[in-house]
């Protein structure tokens, strides 16, 4: 049995199977504007407050040219 999604981007039923090579998107249309949202930064992932650490990293950070 075939499992039809709705494309995330414009509605449309998409096949959601190894076949559809630019699943869960209908089109590489519809994948490539997703992308390009993802670049203009309209869309963030969540992070934990505590993520970023005042603390140096540990080993050697020098950089040698």
């Amino acid at each position: 049995m075939k499992k039809i999604i709705k494309c995330p981007e414009c509605g449309k039923s998409s096949e959601y199977s190894p076949a559809n090579k630019y699943r869960p998107f209908c089109s590489k249309r519809c994948r490539l504007i997703d992308l390009g949202e993802w670049i203009e930064g309209k869309y963030r992932l969540g992070a934990e407050e505590n993520c970023h650490t005042t603390e140096p990293l540990s080993g050697d950070m020098n950089t040698k040219h």
